[in-house]
């Protein structure tokens, strides 16, 4: 019994990196949503992201929204233009920054008004070169313009 116990923590111990590693692949930073008017149903959140090895955000969702989609806003012979990515390439080691003016991420049917001071949580769908898509959890503040 004693050997079995010794292998199950050896083996423990060489797995557990390669699980952290995988959990971590894409570090989030800077993320926060801009908080909105009474009953306005739609809001915007931003956030940095960097992945360790090529990668995709090819979806995100939140219990505060009916639906979340990715957006590039740009400047276009003088005239802002604002449209819908189906997923956003995150190269390795780059940090991608999805900030007002640029890439952000577009919030529709909001369940209620977000308020400074309020978190969310929001779940990123991010796909490895590989094909093979997993989950990341995310929570972020909501902050006023002020």
């Amino acid at each position: 019994m004693k050997i079995f116990n010794r292998y199950c923590l050896l083996l423990i111990g060489l797995l557990l990196p390669s699980i952290s590693m995988a959990a971590d692949a894409v570090k989030v930073e800077q993320a926060w949503a801009r908080s909105t008017a009474p009953g306005q149903e739609v809001g915007a959140a931003y956030l940095n992201l960097e992945s360790t090895t090529d990668a995709t955000l090819t979806a995100v969702t939140s219990p505060s929204a009916g639906s979340i989609e990715i957006h590039r806003m740009s400047m276009n012979k003088g005239v802002m233009e604002m449209r819908k990515l189906d997923a956003l390439p995150l190269p390795a080691g780059k940090v991608v920054k999805l900030e007002p003016g640029g890439y952000h991420l577009m919030l529709f049917d909001l369940k209620k008004s977000l308020k400074a001071g309020d978190q969310l949580e929001f779940s990123l769908r991010i796909k490895d070169k590989s094909g093979k898509s997993r989950i990341q959890q995310v929570r972020l503040p909501v902050k006023s313009d002020d």
